[in-house]
């Protein structure tokens, strides 16, 4: 199951999140779990930011495990969908989907990005880790796949 709670007033497609969400748990082999996914604002994030990471800055995504005492809960993701729009530090994420920088077709980058971003949570929530240079340049590219394999362009 995957539980949406948007606290902005950007616009979801929760449908579409929903079954994004649904269809990369089930082709990494882990659709008996729920996730949860929250969409919120620059505050809530810097705040989170701060308070886990230490990190007195916004960013983009955040993902947290679920706890063994929470059942079936894999995780959660949050999306600020703010930090999107600065599309500066999204060049090469949207290079390597095939975008000109600076995108001609600016609501499509931002619609793409934010699923890059999921799809980005998505995989640490499984296990997945950006430290290393290649490491991020793995789940780039599994991001930019996975989305392609499933029409988001």
């Amino acid at each position: 199951m995957i539980e949406i709670t948007n606290t902005t007033k950007f616009k979801i497609n929760k449908k579409q999140l929903t079954s994004l969400s649904e269809a990369f748990l089930q082709t990494f082999k882990k659709s008996h779990v729920d996730v949860s996914l929250a969409i919120v604002g620059d505050t809530q994030i810097k705040k989170l930011n701060d308070k886990y990471r230490g990190h007195k800055t916004t960013t983009d995504v955040l993902s947290f495990a679920g706890a063994e005492w929470e059942g079936n809960l894999l995780g959660e993701v949050i999306i600020n969908p703010r930090e999107i729009k600065r599309l500066h530090k999204y060049r090469e994420i949207l290079e390597l989907a095939g975008f000109k920088y600076p995108p001609a077709k600016l609501k499509a980058a931002e619609n793409y990005l934010f699923y890059f971003i999921l799809i980005h949570g998505l995989l640490h929530l499984i296990g997945y880790d950006d430290e290393m240079e290649s490491d991020r340049l793995q789940m780039l590219n599994i991001g930019r796949d996975f989305l392609s394999k499933h029409g988001i362009m």
